[in-house]
């Protein structure tokens, strides 16, 4: 009887097991093989440049554009689309715009930070603090980096000291910053990114986004409880092959 028992939850397990693997092929994080492969670098930047949900592929997938640092130069490049799990996607669905991945003077961080706070505005290397005629003070590029004032569209979104001073004291490599007092400055719904029209996300209608959002959403919920249920059915499992 024990034996019986002890086959029909291995059975179970392995019935779960199945069925998890057979609904999406295991998709490998990209952000983390773009930080694998480019371990001989001292500083990047990965920004989330635009994503969608390809239904024809039944797939959802991300761009990102990639800023490395060479000694007196940056250059950028753009990747083409990416697959990416549902529950990647979902993770970053409010990130668009925004680096998902830094690394300076040979630190990583994965904290969300609007584009070029990491890495470029700050360092004195690349521009300064200008007052402007409100007393306040904001961010301008020197002008061998002033592409990245228009890749960054600061002439529309100027990056304010006192900004920067809260994502530095509050948020840098700890959690993500989308703006102050819980502004959404920054992000996918924000005007910053809404402001691209290049973007094939920002190009979607409403509905369709919010499809999207309720089909992630459901997708990583039910492989949760399939988690969840797989846990306790191994739980299970052991303790009833030590028990009398």
């Amino acid at each position: 009887m024990k034996t019986l028992k002890f086959t029909l939850i291995v059975l179970l397990i392995l019935l779960l097991a199945s069925c998890g693997s057979n609904t999406k092929k295991f998709v490998k994080n990209p952000v983390d093989i773009m930080i694998k492969d480019m371990s001989n670098l001292n500083s990047f930047v990965i920004i989330l440049y635009d994503m969608d949900y390809f239904e024809d592929e039944n797939a959802y997938k991300h761009q990102y554009q990639i800023l490395k640092d060479d000694i007196d130069t940056v250059t950028s490049e753009t990747t083409s689309w990416l697959v990416v799990s549902d529950v990647f996607f979902k993770q970053h669905q409010e990130d668009m715009g925004m680096e998902v991945a830094s690394k300076k003077d040979g630190v990583v961080t994965k904290a969300v930070s609007p584009a070029g706070y990491s890495n470029y505005v700050g360092n004195e290397k690349y521009g300064n603090w200008q007052r402007n005629s409100s007393g306040g003070s904001f961010w301008a590029f020197y002008g061998q980096y002033m592409f990245m004032s228009h890749m960054f569209r600061m002439s529309m979104f100027p990056v304010s000291h006192g900004y920067y001073n809260n994502y530095r004291s509050n948020y840098y490599g700890r959690q993500g910053y989308y703006g102050n007092n819980g502004a959404r400055t920054y992000g996918t719904s924000s005007a910053y990114n809404k402001s691209r029209t290049n973007s094939r996300w920002n190009k979607r209608p409403s509905s369709f986004k919010q499809n999207v959002r309720n089909r992630v959403s459901q997708s990583t919920a039910a492989k949760s409880r399939t988690r969840s249920r797989y846990s306790q059915s191994r739980s299970r499992s052991r303790s009833g092959s030590y028990g009398k």
